[in-house]
C-alpha cells in the first residue's frame, strides 16, 4: 500500500453556468478519491471559493484575498467561468456618474499573474470520433486531428503591460521548454510547430530565434517546423492534420488561433484547457488552472442543458500536468470517449442539446462517473496485482541454455509463472500461466455462472479483462422470448455487479469479431469459454477455447493450468490470386492435411514469407477454423502488418503491450507443411465436413435454398469483397432470382457502419439480401434464423456438421466473395469473372491500409516470472514429472459398445438448440437427441456408459 497523499483542489465554480459544469467536474474528482485511495493512497480535499462576478457581488472584488490565498496553497484549480452582462456594476446605482465597479475578468487576470501561470495549454481533437460528423468542415479534413496548443501567457501585446522585449527571451525559453516537454511525451516523439510572423515582427524574429536555439541545443530528438501565423490559421480550416502534434505560439497569436481551432470538434462544450505554472514531470510542484474554453454562457445558465465534458477533461488534464495521476486522467478520457460514442461503436450515445442531444448537464455527468467506476476498479486491480507479479522489462537476448522454442511455446512460456532457470518449456509440461484475457458470450456466461455460484460469486481477478458479449442466442426480432430474455439478464446483471468494462449489449458484436480488433494483442494469453477464441491468434496471441467451468477459474483467479502442446508448423508460400482471402486459404489447408490429423491436440502456428499477402482479416478466418482443424489454437507470426493492424486503435492501452516473438532457429515442430498460395483458388466444403474440399468449379450449378454471408469467421474485408462481387454482378445485368433465402449478417456494428459508409450495403439490399442484426445466426441456429430441414445453403460460416444450420440442413461451406456470387441465381457459381471485373485500387482504398511501412517491430524474447525458493508454491516446474503414477482399477468395466461415426462434434453430442439448459439434468436429456435420439432412453433404462476421448 504506497504511502498517503493528500491533494488540495481549488473550486471556482464562477459566474451564470460556472456552477453546473463545475459541479460534474467536482462529482469526477470524488469518484477518484473515493475509489482509488485505497490502493494508490490518494486522498483528495476540495475547497470552494469564489471568483468573478460572484465575487464581487460578495465582496466588492473578483479576486478575494482569501480566494488568493487558497490558490497559492492548492495543488490545482477547476474554474467554471466567469463573467456575463451582470457585470460591470454601476458603483452607485443612484449615481451614474461614479462610474462602473470592477469586471469579473479582472479576477481570472490577477490570478493568472499571482501565481505566474506563464503558459496556456488547448489541446484540439475529437473526444470520440462519433462526434466528428458534426464539425462544421469535412469528414476528410478533420478526422484525426490532434495537436495542442500551447500559448505563452504573460509576454507579448496581449498581455497588457508596456515593456521593452527580454532580448534574453527568457519567456520564450519557459514556454519552449514545456512545449518540449509535451512533445517528448508522445509516442513517437511529437513535432513542434511554432507559429510567428518573422517576416513582418521584430519580436517574431526574436521569438524564431530563441525557439531554435533552444530546441536544438536542449532537445535534439524533438522534430520541429517553422510557420507563419497566418499560414497556420489557413492549415487550420483546410487541412488542421497538418498541424498535429504541439502549436507553440506568442500570446496574442495563440489568443486568436486556438479561438479559430475551437470550431473544429463542433463545440465550444467540448474543449478543455489548463494555464500552468511550471514543468509536469512530476518532480516538482506544478499548479494548474483547468477550465472549459467556453464562456459562462448567460443565455443558457440554469436551464441544465449546458454541456459539461470541456470541464470534465479539464480534470483529466489537471489529473495529469498537476496531481501526477496519468492513469486516472486517461481513465476519465476513456469514460467520456465511451459515454460520447455511439450506440454501434459500444458507446452509450450520451449528448447535450449542443450536439444534438436530449441529455441534461447532470445526465451527462452522472453517466460518464457511472462508466468511470468500471475504468478505476480497473486501475485497483491492476495495482494489486502488481505487488505481487514483478514488472518485467523486454527481454531482448535468449538466455544461455534455454532450448530452441516455438513462437506458441514462448508465449505460454513468457505468461508461466514460476518456471525455473533458465526460463522454457517443452510439450507435455504442466504449468500455471497468468493468462491476459478472458472471454464469454451470454450462452457460455450462464454456464459458468453454475461454477460461479458455487465458488459463492467472489470478486473477479480483474474486471477490465473480461470481455463479455451477448452474441449467440439473441436478434432482435427474439429478444423479449424468455429463453433470450433470461440469458441476456444473466449477463447484464453479471456485468453490473462486477462493474464490466468491456460489456456489449445485444446483437453489438459477434464475441470474437470486436475482441480481435479492439483488444487482443501479440503475446497475450486469452482464454475463452467458445471454441473460436482461438480466432485472436490472427494478431499472434496464444487464445484458447475451454470448457466454461474452466474459464471461471483464470476469470476468478487471473491464473490457469496449462499443459504445454506440441507445434505444428504451416508454412504459407507466394502470393494468393486476387480475390482469394482467409477463408479459402484455411479451407484449402482442411482439404490438403484433413482435420484431427496434423494439428490434432496440437497448437498450429502460422509462418512464412506468404504471410505478407495476408492481411490480419485473412489471418483471422484462418485462425478462426483452427477448432476446424483440429487444433487447440491457430496462432500467426506477428509483424509489421500486425503492428499496422493494432496501432489504428484508439486507445493506447490496447496496443501498447504488444511482445513480438520468433520461433528459434533450433525450435522443435511436431510436423511442418508448407502452403503454396498461389495454388488457392475458390473452394466449396461440402456437406457435413469443413475438410470435403473441392474446387468451386466441380460443384458449379448445384442448386441452393438459401445463402448466408456471416458469422465471426466473415471478416471485414470478406464483406467488402462480397460487396464488390454483387456490384460487378448487378453491373453485369445479373439479378437475384425470385426463390430462395439471403442473409447478410455483418460481425459487428461497426462493420455495418463501415459498409454503410463505403456504399456497399445498397448492392447487398439490391441483390436481395437481408441485412441482419450482428449475431451468430445461422451458424449456430439458436436464435431466429435457422434453415429448414432438407434446405441446401452455402455460407460463409466455419462449420457445416449435421444439423448446425437447422435440424436436417445440409450445409455447404465457402468464402463469402463466392456465396455472393452463387446468390443471383440461387446455385453455386464461380466468382472469378466478378473478382477480375473488380478495382483492386478501389478494393484496396474500401480496406484502407493495412501496411504502413513507417512501422517497425522489437523482437523480444520470452520473459516468465522464474522459481523463487522463497515461494515455492509459484512453482510449475514439471509438475507432469512430479505427479505420482496412475493408479489402475482393480476391477473392470463391462458393456456394450455403443459406435458413433468418427469426428463426433459438440453439436451432436448436445445440439446448440437446448444450450445451456435449465440445469445439469436438463441438458443431459438432450443428449445426443438428433444424431441417437434413443441415447437418452438408453440410459434411463439402465445401459451403463463409458465414453472414449471426445474431439470437436
Amino acid at each position: 500500500m504506497p504511502s498517503p497523499r493528500k491533494i488540495k483542489v481549488l473550486v471556482l465554480p464562477g459566474d451564470n453556468c460556472g456552477p453546473e459544469v463545475v459541479n460534474e467536474g467536482v462529482k469526477v474528482l470524488k469518484a477518484i478519491s473515493n475509489i482509488r485511495k485505497k490502493c494508490n493512497g490518494v486522498e483528495i480535499e476540495l475547497q470552494e471559493e469564489k471568483i468573478g462576478g460572484c465575487a464581487i457581488d460578495a465582496t466588492g472584488k473578483p479576486l478575494p484575498e482569501v480566494t488568493l490565498s487558497a490558490a497559492k496553497e492548492a495543488d490545482a484549480i477547476l474554474l467554471g467561468a466567469v463573467g456575463g452582462p451582470q457585470w460591470p456594476k454601476q458603483i452607485d446605482s443612484n449615481d451614474a456618474s461614479k462610474g462602473l465597479g470592477p469586471r469579473p475578468e479582472q479576477g481570472l487576470l490577477d490570478i493568472r499573474k499571482s501565481l505566474d501561470l506563464f503558459a496556456n495549454l488547448r489541446p484540439c481533437s475529437f473526444a470520440s470520433d462519433s462526434l466528428i460528423a458534426y464539425s462544421p468542415l469535412k469528414e476528410s479534413v478533420v478526422k484525426g486531428t490532434d495537436f495542442t496548443i500551447v500559448r505563452e501567457l504573460v509576454g507579448g501585446i496581449y498581455f497588457g503591460e508596456r515593456h521593452e522585449q527580454d532580448e534574453s527571451g527568457k519567456e520564450v525559453k519557459r514556454v519552449t521548454r514545456l512545449a518540449a516537454h509535451l512533445a517528448l511525451e508522445k509516442n513517437p516523439i511529437a513535432t513542434i510547430h511554432s507559429l510567428d510572423k518573422a517576416n513582418v515582427l521584430a519580436t517574431s524574429r526574436l521569438w524564431r530565434r530563441v525557439v531554435t536555439e533552444t530546441l536544438e541545443k536542449e532537445f535534439p530528438k524533438v522534430p520541429f517546423k517553422h510557420h507563419y501565423i497566418d499560414a497556420a490559421a489557413m492549415f487550420l480550416v483546410k487541412s488542421p492534420t497538418i498541424l498535429n502534434g504541439i502549436v507553440l505560439t506568442e500570446n496574442l497569436f495563440g489568443d486568436i488561433l486556438s479561438d479559430e481551432a475551437s470550431i473544429i470538434p463542433g463545440s465550444l462544450g467540448l474543449l478543455p484547457s489548463a494555464s500552468l505554472n511550471g514543468l509536469p514531470d512530476g518532480k516538482n510542484k506544478c499548479i494548474g488552472i483547468y477550465e472549459p474554453i467556453h464562456g459562462s454562457a448567460p443565455d443558457i445558465a440554469g436551464k441544465g442543458i449546458v454541456n459539461p465534458i470541456a470541464t470534465i477533461l479539464s480534470v483529466a488534464l489537471m489529473l495529469k500536468y498537476s496531481l501526477n495521476l496519468p492513469r486516472e486522467a486517461k481513465a476519465v478520457e476513456d469514460a467520456v470517449r465511451k459515454v460520447l460514442d455511439d450506440e454501434e461503436f459500444g458507446g452509450f450515445s450520451y449528448r447535450t442539446k449542443d450536439l444534438s442531444g436530449d441529455k441534461t448537464t447532470v445526465e451527462v455527468g452522472d453517466k460518464v462517473c457511472e462508466v468511470l467506476e468500471g475504468y478505476l476498479e480497473g486501475l485497483n486491480s491492476e495495482d494489486r496485482i502488481s505487488l505481487s507479479i514483478p514488472n518485467r522489462g523486454l527481454l531482448l537476448q535468449k538466455p544461455p541454455g534455454r532450448r530452441g522454442m516455438t513462437i506458441c511455446e514462448k508465449t505460454i512460456a513468457h505468461a508461466a509463472i514460476g518456471l525455473s532457470q533458465p526460463g522454457h518449456v517443452k510439450p507435455g509440461d504442466m504449468i500455471c500461466v497468468s493468462v491476459d484475457w478472458t472471454l464469454a458470450s451470454e450462452l457460455t456466461w450462464k454456464g459458468m455462472e453454475k461454477t460461479f455460484n458455487i465458488m459463492g460469486r467472489p470478486n473477479i481477478y480483474r474486471n477490465d479483462r473480461f470481455w463479455l458479449a451477448i452474441d449467440h442466442t439473441v436478434d432482435p426480432r427474439i429478444n423479449h422470448l424468455p429463453k433470450p430474455a433470461g440469458l441476456i439478464k444473466a449477463s447484464e446483471n453479471f456485468a453490473k455487479e462486477a462493474k464490466i468494462v468491456d460489456f456489449y449489449k445485444p446483437n453489438h458484436t459477434i464475441l470474437h469479431t470486436e475482441f480481435y480488433r479492439e483488444r487482443a494483442q501479440p503475446g497475450q494469453m486469452i482464454i475463452g469459454a467458445d471454441s473460436h477464441s482461438c480466432s485472436a491468434g490472427a494478431v499472434s496471441a496464444f487464445a484458447v477455447g475451454l470448457g466454461a467451468a474452466d474459464v471461471v477459474m483464470p476469470l476468478v483467479t487471473g491464473e490457469t493450468w496449462f499443459k504445454v502442446p506440441e507445434t505444428v508448423e504451416i508454412r504459407f508460400i507466394n502470393k494468393p490470386p486476387f480475390g482469394i482471402g482467409g477463408k479459402d486459404a484455411i479451407l484449402y489447408v482442411l482439404g490438403e492435411l484433413k482435420r484431427n490429423t496434423v494439428a490434432f491436440e496440437r497448437a498450429v502456428e502460422y509462418t512464412g514469407p506468404g504471410l505478407r499477402y495476408l492481411s490480419c482479416d485473412a489471418r483471422f478466418a484462418i485462425s478462426n477454423m483452427a477448432t476446424e482443424f483440429g487444433g487447440i489454437a491457430g496462432v500467426f507470426e506477428g509483424d509489421e502488418i500486425t503492428a499496422a493492424f493494432i496501432a489504428k486503435r484508439k486507445n493506447p492501452a490496447h496496443k501498447n503491450s504488444a511482445l513480438y516473438f520468433r520461433a528459434d532457429p533450433d525450435a522443435h515442430y511436431a510436423e511442418t507443411h508448407v502452403i503454396d498460395l498461389s495454388k488457392v483458388d475458390s473452394l466449396v466444403a461440402l456437406y457435413p465436413s469443413p475438410d470435403d474440399v473441392v474446387p468451386v468449379t466441380k460443384v458449379a450449378g448445384k442448386k441452393l435454398d438459401g445463402v448466408f454471408i456471416g458469422a465471426c469467421t466473415t471478416a471485414e474485408e470478406d464483406l467488402i469483397l462480397a460487396g464488390l462481387v454483387l456490384e460487378q454482378g448487378l453491373k453485369k445485368g445479373l439479378r437475384p432470382s425470385l426463390n430462395g433465402i439471403r442473409k447478410c449478417t455483418p460481425g459487428s456494428l461497426p462493420i455495418i457502419a463501415k459498409l454503410r459508409k463505403l456504399g456497399l450495403l445498397k448492392f447487398y439490399e439490391q441483390a436481395g439480401f437481408e441485412i441482419g442484426a450482428p449475431g451468430c445466426s445461422y451458424c449456430i441456429a439458436v436464435a431466429a434464423d435457422h434453415a429448414g430441414e432438407g434446405e441446401v445453403w452455402l455460407s460463409s460460416q466455419n462449420r457445416n456438421f449435421r444439423n448446425r444450420m437447422g435440424k436436417g440442413a445440409i450445409g455447404n461451406l465457402a468464402s463469402a466473395a463466392t456465396v455472393a456470387a452463387s446468390s443471383f441465381e440461387m446455385e453455386i457459381r464461380d466468382p472469378r469473372d466478378l473478382l477480375d471485373a473488380i478495382d483492386e485500387k478501389k478494393f484496396n482504398e474500401c480496406l484502407g491500409q493495412w501496411f504502413d511501412p513507417k512501422i517497425s517491430i522489437t523482437i523480444s524474447e520470452p520473459n516468465p516470472i522464474l522459481y523463487d525458493p522463497s515461494n515455492p508454491s509459484l512453482s510449475s516446474e514439471s509438475i507432469s514429472d512430479l505427479l505420482p503414477p496412475s493408479t489402475s482399477f482393480s476391477s473392470s468395466i463391462k458393456g456394450k459398445v455403443q459406435r458413433f461415426e468418427d469426428n463426433v462434434d459438440t453439436d451432436a453430442i448436445i445440439p446448440a438448440q437446448f444450450m445451456p439448459g435449465t440445469s445439469d439434468e436438463d441438458l443431459g436429456s438432450h443428449a445426443f437427441q438428433y444424431v441417437k435420439p434413443d441415447f437418452v432412453q438408453k440410459i434411463k433404462d439402465g445401459y451403463n456408459i463409458e465414453s472414449g476421448k471426445l474431439r470437436y
